[in-house]
């Protein structure tokens, strides 16, 4: 990864998974700026940490004006969400997000083109439409479905009537200002429901403005709506094609970006290649039939990464696979990006579970909430990896003791260490993550099953109380949502312990440094040893000859050379064998062995008197 500033490690420990270096362009080469991410790692233009200010500006930033929408008459919802940013401070990065028409740090970037190619840019981004209109008719075995690709086929299909006793729900690719004008209207959604979808930070600084800060649950535990956070693992044989995923999530109107694992790499890797994890989010808005309304829903799930491929080629088909005696015949699922898979996993839906979106309208969320479970499954496979390699490379003396020759360190094991800790730093996150997932969707629940490690239990290692007993059996009899439960228990239970072997694996590293330091000490003091025989040798030589020296003849000392010799070969001998330990230690045997015999002798000659 070579050298950092300070600031770039900041931007790198942050997530920010831009790794973009900078490239050289021509004079007339136009840079790519809607196709790049806003953040700090950015390096080919200067960018501002808070072009729009920070949260505790009083006042609005300059540069506001210049992609601030004054006439709201024809977006009423904008002008409702304008209303309530005093009250409601984090609405205004909303409302920013739908003036700029995508990230509103982006509006640096766009504001570098021309006038007229940025409006360009900003007009495509605002009538941005891909959506799928899917009516659930009891007793059909499929959804009646409907494309929607413009502003005005959505305001249309949003006022046609729900069939009797349906219920209706719109999968919606991205974001978009159109998009949630009319949704948000129509509709009467929450704000806060687009609010939490439009970015992905996992943590915030303290001046951030774009921070979203936690409601009670007291207050969030009623809401129709949840957003659920999850990681999308995915493979790039070169980094090329990693820098073009990371212009593809740039054209995102929605902020998403990719912690690119350049650091885990391990000798089993192909050269050049590298696994990137996608942040990602989905989020579900219910409103139930009541008095003379239809059940209507609202998916909003990302737009798919193309470059690349999915980690391991994805998740499993969600069916069991066919035996030689089943007829039955299976389609394919499209592999064309998370829009199509799901509709395919969706027509693909068993009647059961047709017929329980009746009675529960969450449960039309089902298919989404198996792919985004798969993810969990397949993200916690890839840590396993990575930590076995780095079990493996602790363990490996021929690979951890390697020296490096600029500066004589275990420089793989100091690397195995940082790959090491960066999981550790990351772990928690996705517990939490997770943790959130099961409490939005099975919030209910809780009571009966507050353990972590339910999945144990279940496995059978534990005993199972009676009271989750109660709860598994009320489980077999669920809705296909609330038997997601255990999915669920399964993957938090896998992130839990991984997170305890990133600890033991640490104790682990942190004793093999121990003993790297001795065995390193250990020749250190060798070396000084032979350093004190050559003071030894050489102290009496300089003595003596310094002595000799005294006198001012010098031809004199042809006739007395030899007492030099005489002198010196003896003093210097002695001096040696002094501070020789094995020497001392023999001469001391030698006369505690004299000792013992002489004592021997007289004992013998006491017995004969």
């Amino acid at each position: 990864m070579g050298s950092r500033s300070w600031t770039d490690r900041l931007t790198w420990e942050r997530g920010w998974g831009q790794d973009i270096k900078p490239s050289r362009h021509n004079a007339q080469e136009e840079l790519d700026y809607n196709g790049m991410i806003a953040d700090g790692r950015l390096q080919e233009v200067h960018l501002e940490e808070y072009p729009n200010g920070d949260i505790y500006d009083k006042q609005p930033p300059p540069c506001e004006q210049e992609f601030e929408i004054l006439d709201t008459s024809k977006m009423p919802y904008l002008a409702h969400i304008k209303s309530l940013q005093i009250a409601w401070p984090h609405l205004r990065h909303l409302k920013q997000w739908m003036e700029v028409t995508t990230a509103p740090e982006k509006w640096q970037l766009l504001k570098m083109y021309k006038t007229e190619k940025r409006n360009e840019i900003r007009q495509e981004r605002a009538r941005r439409t891909n959506i799928a209109a899917l009516d659930f008719v009891p007793g059909m075995p499929a959804p009646k479905e409907q494309r929607i690709k413009s502003r005005d086929s959505l305001g249309n299909h949003l006022d046609t009537p729900v069939p009797e006793g349906a219920t209706r729900l719109y999968v919606v690719e991205d974001l978009s200002r159109d998009v949630v004008e009319l949704l948000g209207s129509k509709l009467d959604i929450d704000p806060l429901f687009f609010r939490e979808h439009i970015n992905d930070y996992t943590w915030n600084n303290i001046r951030d403005p774009w921070v979203d800060l936690p409601d009670l649950d007291i207050v969030s535990r009623t809401r129709p709506y949840f957003c659920l956070t999850y990681l999308q693992p995915r493979y790039f044989e070169t980094l090329e094609s990693c820098k073009k995923a990371q212009r593809q999530a740039g054209l995102f109107n929605v902020l998403r970006r990719l912690d690119v694992d350049h650091a885990h790499r391990s000798l089993f890797d192909k050269e050049g290649a590298a696994v990137a994890l996608v942040r990602s989010k989905m989020s579900l808005w219910v409103r139930e039939a009541r008095s003379g309304q239809p059940a209507i829903t609202v998916l909003l799930i990302d737009p798919s990464i193309t470059e690349g491929h999915p980690l391991w080629k994805g998740y499993r088909p969600f069916v069991n696979s066919p035996t030689p005696s089943d007829r039955t015949r299976f389609e394919e699922p499209p592999k064309a990006g998370l829009f199509e898979d799901l509709l395919f996993w969706i027509r693909q839906t068993p009647q059961a579970d047709l017929d329980a979106i009746r009675d529960n309208s969450r449960a039309v969320a089902y298919r989404a909430l198996q792919i985004l479970c798969a993810e969990w499954l397949t993200l916690s496979r890839y840590i396993t990896a990575r930590l076995s390699q780095i079990e493996w490379e602790i363990e490996r003396s021929d690979f951890r003791i390697r020296v490096d020759k600029d500066d004589e360190s275990t420089v793989n094991f100091n690397a195995s260490l940082q790959k090491l800790h960066t999981w550790r730093r990351r772990l928690p996150l996705y517990r939490d993550m997770v943790s959130d997932t099961r409490m939005k969707l099975f919030h209910h629940l809780d009571h009966h099953y507050p353990d972590e490690a339910a999945w144990r239990r279940r496995a059978g290692s534990v005993a199972v109380p009676a009271a989750e007993r109660e709860f598994e059996d009320a489980d077999a009899g669920a809705d296909c949502v609330g038997a997601m439960r255990r999915d669920f228990s399964i993957v938090a239970g896998h992130i839990s312990d991984l997170l305890s072997r990133t600890e033991r694996i640490a104790a682990v590293g942190t004793a093999v440094t121990a003993i790297e330091e001795s065995r390193r000490a250990i020749e250190q003091n060798k070396a000084l040893g032979r350093l004190t025989y050559l003071a030894v040798i050489f102290a009496p030589l300089s003595f003596v000859s310094s002595f000799f020296s005294m006198s001012e003849n010098v031809g004199q000392l042809t006739q007395t050379i030899w007492i030099y010799f005489c002198v010196a070969v003896p003093i210097s001998l002695l001096a040696f064998l002094l501070v020789d330990k094995n020497w001392t230690d023999n001469m001391k045997g030698a006369y505690r062995k004299g000792a013992a015999a002489k004592k021997k002798v007289r004992h013998h000659e006491k017995k004969q008197h």
